[in-house]
C-alpha cells in the first residue's frame, strides 16, 4: 500500500496541498473587520455591534469583565439565532498579576426538577421525533444570566445600568438582519411559526421572514434587559419575567419548568482542564464540557508523531485517527462530573495518550466493526451557538462560548420578554446509543437527571507562552462537536506548523467524530492527489462545511491582534 502511494505523489504531484475553497486574502489585511492589531485591549465576537458594545464600555473606563458583561448581553440582542439569556455558556477568565490557573466558569442550562429519562420516548421506547429539538419541553433551565451576572459581580466595576446601555439601545432601535440570520429565520420558519412570541418578532405581519435589509426590533426583549439592570438576578429568576417563563412552559409544553428551577439555579466555578503541546501550557474547559478535555486529549496523542506537511495525506491520517479514538473516549466516559465520575487525569495523561498512539496506523485506518455509515446526522445539525475572546494588555483574558444550541433553540420566544428559549436538553442522551443534533452518539454517563446539566463540546481556550505565565492565545468557536476539533486545528496549526494568527484561522480544515466514520472536510476540500491517497488508506472523505467561526486573540509582545474567522460575519477591534 505504501509503494502506491508513493506512486500517486509522483504521477500527481502530491507536494501541492493548495486549497481550492475561498480566498481569504481581502480579509486578511489588517484594519480589516476580521484582522487588526491593538495595544490597549482586543475583542474579536460574531457580531459587530457587540464588538463595538464592548469597546464603548471599555471606552468609559471598564475593565475586561465589564467588557465580558455587555458583550455577552449585546450579542444575545445581535445574534438571537444563536444564543441568548434564555440559555447558558461557560467562561473562562486569566488575570497572570492575581492567579495561577484560569478560572472557569459553568452557567450551562440544567434539567428540569421533573425531567426524567423518558420523557422523550415513546411507549415502545423509542425516541419521539423532534420533541428534544422544538418547543418549549426541550428547554433546559436558562444559566446566562446568572454566569454573566456572577462574574459582574465577582470582578467587574461599572454598574450594571451601564453596561446592559448598548444592548438595550439595539434591542429598541433595531438591527439590520444580515445574511446568516436571514439564512436562519428562513431555515426555521415552519418552526418558528408555530409560536405567536416567534411570529410577531422574526416576521412580517403579512407573515413573511424578515430578510437582509430590514430591521428588526425586540422591543419585549429590551424591557428584559432593563429590569435585569436595574434588579439583578431577580429581573430574570423571578418576577415577572420567571412568571411569563413558567406560564409559557405550562401553556406550550408540559410544564417541565417550574418556579423552583429558576429559582434556585446556580452558576458554579470549576477547574479548567489543563495540559501542555511542546511546552505550552493550555487551558480549557471542564465537564460538562467535552471539549476541553478531548482537544488536550487529540494534542497529546500527536505529540507522539512527527507531523510534516499540514494537509499531507500522513498528516491528515494521522491527525483523524487521533479525532476517531477522542470521540470514543466522548462517547465512553464523558458526563456531568456532579452525577457521573469522568476519569479526566486517565484521559488527559501523556501515557494513555502514547497507548491509544499505538492504535494509530500511518499506512492504513483504525479497523472498527458495527460501525454504520447508512445514517449521516450532518443533515439535521446546525452550526450555532457563539463565541467570543478578549485580552487586554494586562495580559488578563475572557473566553467565553454561549449558547442556546440549534438555531433559535427551542424555536419559543416566551410571550411578552423577547426571550429566545433553549433546545439544550437535546445535548443529553435520550436513550444509549442515539445520536444528537449534532451526531454525537450518546453515552450512559449523559442520560438526563434532574438538575443534571447536559454534555457539551463549548471549548473556550486559553493557551501560554512556553514556560510561562504570559497568555499567547485566546480561541474558541461555535458549531457543535466540531468545536473541539476546530480549536484544536488552531492551535495545531499556530504551534506546530508556524502559521501566523489570521492563516491559523482560516485555513482549510476537517473533522472525524467516529461515527459516522469519515473524515469531513469544508468547501475547497483536499488536493485531489491527497484524497485519493486517503481513500487508499481506507478513508471515506465527505466535502460538507463545518460551521466553526473562530474567534482569537495572540499577544505579540506589546501588541495584541485579534483575528474573526472570515468564514463568518464577526469583528475583531480593538483600542
Amino acid at each position: 500500500m505504501k509503494n502506491l502511494i508513493i506512486v500517486f505523489v509522483i504521477l500527481f504531484g502530491g507536494c501541492s496541498h493548495k486549497i481550492n475553497g475561498p480566498d481569504y486574502s481581502e480579509k486578511a489585511a489588517l484594519g480589516s473587520e476580521f484582522h487588526s492589531k491593538a495595544n490597549d485591549l482586543m475583542i474579536s465576537s460574531q457580531g459587530k455591534g457587540s464588538t463595538l458594545a464592548g469597546l464603548e464600555i471599555a471606552k468609559l473606563g471598564g475593565n475586561i469583565i465589564d467588557v465580558f458583561v455587555a458583550v455577552s448581553f449585546a450579542i444575545s440582542v445581535e445574534r438571537p439565532q444563536s444564543t441568548g439569556i434564555g440559555g447558558g455558556g461557560f467562561l473562562l477568565y486569566y488575570d497572570p498579576h492575581t492567579m495561577d490557573v484560569p478560572v472557569s466558569l459553568d452557567f450551562r442550562e440544567v434539567a428540569p426538577i421533573s425531567a426524567h429519562q423518558k420523557m422523550y420516548l415513546n411507549s415502545k421506547g423509542e425516541p419521539i421525533k423532534g420533541k428534544s429539538l422544538t418547543g418549549i419541553d426541550a428547554s433546559g433551565v436558562p444559566g446566562l444570566v446568572d454566569g454573566v451576572l456572577r462574574a459582574h459581580k465577582k470582578w467587574g466595576s461599572l454598574p450594571l445600568d451601564v453596561l446592559l446601555r448598548p444592548a438595550i439601545k439595539m434591542a429598541k432601535d433595531g438591527l439590520i438582519v444580515y445574511p446568516e440570520l436571514e439564512f436562519a429565520i428562513n431555515y426555521k420558519k415552519d418552526d418558528l411559526k408555530k409560536f405567536a412570541g416567534s411570529q410577531k418578532i422574526f416576521f412580517h405581519p403579512n407573515g413573511n421572514p424578515l430578510k437582509v435589509g430590514d430591521l428588526l426590533f425586540q422591543k419585549d426583549l429590551a424591557k428584559t434587559l432593563e429590569l435585569i439592570s436595574k434588579n439583578g438576578r431577580k429581573g430574570f429568576y423571578q418576577g415577572e419575567v420567571a412568571k411569563k417563563i413558567i406560564i409559557a412552559s405550562k401553556k406550550l409544553g408540559s410544564g417541565f419548568i417550574r418556579p423552583g428551577d429558576l429559582s434556585t439555579y446556580k452558576t458554579k466555578q470549576r477547574a479548567p482542564v489543563s495540559g501542555s503541546y511542546k511546552g505550552h501550557k493550555i487551558f480549557s474547559m471542564g465537564p460538562p464540557s467535552s471539549g476541553g478535555v478531548h482537544i488536550i486529549q487529540i494534542l497529546n496523542i500527536l505529540e507522539n508523531f512527527d507531523l510534516k506537511d499540514r494537509l499531507s495525506a500522513e498528516s491528515i491520517n494521522v491527525t483523524s485517527q487521533a479525532m476517531n479514538l477522542a470521540f470514543q473516549d466522548r462517547a465512553k466516559y464523558l458526563g456531568d462530573s456532579d452525577f457521573v465520575k469522568v476519569p479526566i487525569k486517565g484521559l488527559l495523561s501523556k501515557k494513555y495518550a502514547q497507548e491509544l498512539s499505538k492504535k494509530i496506523k500511518e499506512n492504513s485506518i483504525i479497523s472498527e466493526k458495527n460501525i454504520s455509515d447508512t445514517t449521516d446526522p450532518f443533515d439535521y445539525e446546525s452550526s450555532e451557538t457563539t463565541h467570543f475572546s478578549i485580552m487586554d494588555k494586562q495580559g488578563r483574558v475572557v473566553v467565553s462560548t454561549q449558547t442556546i444550541n440549534g438555531f433559535f433553540g427551542s424555536s419559543v420566544v416566551v410571550d411578552g420578554t423577547g426571550i429566545v428559549m433553549n433546545n439544550e436538553m437535546d445535548d443529553f442522551a435520550v436513550k444509549v446509543g442515539a445520536s444528537n443534533l449534532f451526531g454525537a452518539i450518546g453515552g450512559k454517563n449523559n442520560l438526563i437527571s434532574p438538575k443534571k446539566r447536559p454534555l457539551s463540546s463549548m471549548s473556550p481556550t486559553i493557551v501560554l507562552n512556553r514556560n510561562s505565565k504570559d497568555p499567547l492565545l485566546a480561541v474558541g468557536t461555535p458549531s457543535g462537536t466540531r468545536i473541539l476539533t476546530c480549536v484544536m486545528q488552531t492551535i495545531l496549526n499556530f504551534l506546530e506548523y508556524d502559521l501566523d494568527l489570521f492563516d491559523s484561522v482560516a485555513s482549510l480544515r476537517y473533522h472525524h467524530q467516529w461515527r459516522p466514520n469519515y473524515i469531513r472536510v469544508e468547501e475547497g476540500g483536499f488536493h485531489r492527489t491527497t484524497k485519493k491517497q486517503l481513500e487508499m488508506l481506507g478513508h471515506k472523505v465527505v466535502k460538507k462545511n463545518l460551521g466553526c467561526r473562530i474567534q482569537a486573540i495572540k499577544k505579540e509582545g506589546d501588541q495584541l491582534v485579534g483575528v474573526s474567522d472570515p468564514r463568518g460575519e464577526g469583528s475583531s477591534k480593538g483600542l
